[in-house]
């Protein structure tokens, strides 16, 4: 039997497989038909493009500028492993007609490499460096594809959604933090129909695994890190110990440590008590026994008092997001952006900080006015309701990819009774609204103070997690 995860099976004519696949591909953008040989792996790819309003005629985006893509690559873990990737496949891309590409975990391209005049062919294509290539963006591809689904990718030919792509064969694998397991990016190699060979694919896995094996061999003690706090898109936090301990904290547990690391100055039991807990009569006894058992279950890492603080800095993945939005990177602020900080938190403490995180990147999106950006936002279980991005969608979008996201404004402001656009607006977009700036830091946005004073209400869904 054929393994589905290899593009062109052993013995298969690649100009035979060609032909069936654009029929398919046609087949499938035409009438939304899935047809024989189209593995799984690519239908879904494709219909995933197609929810996501990716048309078979797209074009890619150059998303970071030379000055800020030189920035992002220099601080991006990817960087720290580039000449695993240069030693095991440079020399075999420069040699083959083929191209060795990094991309981010948003499928964003952050170093493109190979022989000159396969680059020349790349550059006439929009395979560059700072070109966004993720699904959502370009459609199936094996880095964009890679990402989306945090597994190894072979894309041949007509498999690819974007028919300019359709002379291209690729694979790509993702690299992950060896440490968390967090997703940093994927390795791709691409070229011809040559690359639609098993060992490309296994070739591709094999770079990955080497490159998260020396980003564990670059950090040999890894007890000199500090800690890290992920709360973003998820109700339980995960605390990860510099030594790599890995400790799921308690819903009560992850409010206090996320608070704390918002306030590494610290807070008094009163100020704590008043940010954890809606019934502002509750008993220091009840915050005093919560600190109990938390000392009981991290030990060492535990927090200190008077005032209660993190015994260590503690990095938190909600920090790193508002840094960036400070300065500007928004695409680096989304790739951290998991989700909502706790939803499932009803902690006054909680929902404000989650609001205000939201509030400032939900601003920046509709700010930057990217059409990959809102995408992203909109196909995301935060960002899916949301009638103002959508509309700022619809105002970056090509004529015929404006009805769709114009049908989901009408839908929601109906839902949602914010009288938005009319069914007139159904050929033309609205302008996109004037983002909020975003709040000052340390400053509760308005929203916030609303969500807060109503108590016991859980504000946002739960992502699905992989």
């Amino acid at each position: 039997m054929d393994d589905p995860s290899v593009a062109l099976p052993g013995g298969a004519d690649p100009a035979e497989r060609t032909r069936v696949l654009r029929r398919a591909h046609t087949a499938f953008t035409q009438d939304g038909l899935v047809e024989a040989p189209v593995r799984a792996v690519i239908a879904n790819s494709w219909r995933r493009c197609n929810r996501a309003g990716v048309g078979p005629e797209c074009t890619p985006r150059v998303e970071l500028a030379e000055a800020e893509l030189r920035s992002y690559r220099a601080q991006h873990p990817l960087a720290r492993v580039m000449p695993v990737f240069r030693d095991l496949v440079g020399a075999f891309a420069a040699h083959g007609a083929h191209l060795l590409a990094v991309c981010d975990a948003r499928g964003s391209l952050l170093w493109v490499e190979g022989e000159a005049a396969t680059l020349r062919r790349a550059e006439g294509l929009g395979f560059v460096p700072g070109a966004r290539w993720a699904e959502t963006a370009m459609g199936t591809n094996a880095p964009g594809t890679a990402v989306a689904v945090g597994e190894p990718v072979q894309v041949f030919g007509a498999e690819h959604f974007s028919r300019q792509v359709h002379p291209w064969t690729c694979a790509a694998a993702p690299v992950r933090d060896p440490r968390t397991g967090r997703l940093l990016g994927a390795v791709d190699i691409t070229g011809g129909d040559g690359l639609a060979h098993p060992h490309s694919l296994a070739f591709v896995q094999a770079v990955a695994r080497a490159a998260e094996a020396q980003l564990a061999l670059l950090d040999p003690f890894p007890q000199t890190a500090g800690d890290t706090l992920g709360a973003l898109g998820r109700d339980e936090a995960l605390l990860v110990g510099g030594d790599g301990a890995r400790i799921r904290l308690g819903r009560r547990h992850s409010e206090i440590m996320a608070l704390l690391a918002h306030h590494p100055e610290g807070l008094s039991g009163e100020e704590l008590a008043i940010a954890l807990y809606e019934d502002e009569s509750v008993s220091p006894v009840t915050l005093r026994a919560e600190m109990s058992r938390l000392r009981g279950l991290l030990g060492a890492r535990a927090p200190l008092s008077r005032p209660y603080r993190t015994a260590a800095p503690l990095e938190a993945d909600f920090t790193v997001v508002t840094r960036h939005l400070a300065a500007g990177a928004v695409s680096a602020a989304l790739h951290h952006y998991a989700g909502p900080l706790l939803p499932g938190s009803t902690a006054p403490g909680i929902v404000r900080l989650r609001r205000r995180i939201e509030d400032q990147a939900r601003a920046a999106v509709i700010a930057r006015a990217d059409t990959g950006l809102l995408t992203d936002w909109v196909c995301a279980p935060w960002g899916a309701d949301d009638p103002a991005v959508w509309r700022a969608l619809a105002a970056t979008l090509p004529p015929e990819g404006r009805p769709a996201a114009l049908a989901r404004v009408r839908s929601l402001d109906s839902e949602l009774g914010t009288g938005g656009p009319g069914p007139a607006t159904a050929t033309a977009p609205a302008p996109a609204p004037a983002p909020a700036p975003a709040p000052a830091p340390g400053a509760e946005p308005p929203s916030a103070r609303r969500e807060s004073a109503r108590p016991g209400r859980a504000t946002y869904p739960q992502p699905a997690r992989s």
